[in-house]
């Protein structure tokens, strides 16, 4: 158990010493830029997903004479 407490210590001195922190304001813009091109791609693959059902919708219409 005592390893396990140790471990925990030194991660925690770890983050706080050696770790370089992005600051505040980059990582609010980044994560504002992330979540932008999120909702394009994600735009972007229902926009395919909507071409492709359209397209052997009518396909299938087609074929079998419906």
């Amino acid at each position: 158990m005592a390893g396990i407490v140790s471990y925990v210590k030194e991660s925690f001195e770890e983050l706080r010493t050696n770790v370089t922190w992005t600051p505040w304001a980059e990582a609010q813009r980044l994560t504002i830029v992330v979540a932008v091109f999120s909702i394009i791609f994600s735009l972007a693959i229902w926009g395919v997903d909507e071409a492709f059902a359209w397209l052997l919708s009518s396909i299938y219409k087609l074929v079998l004479g419906i």
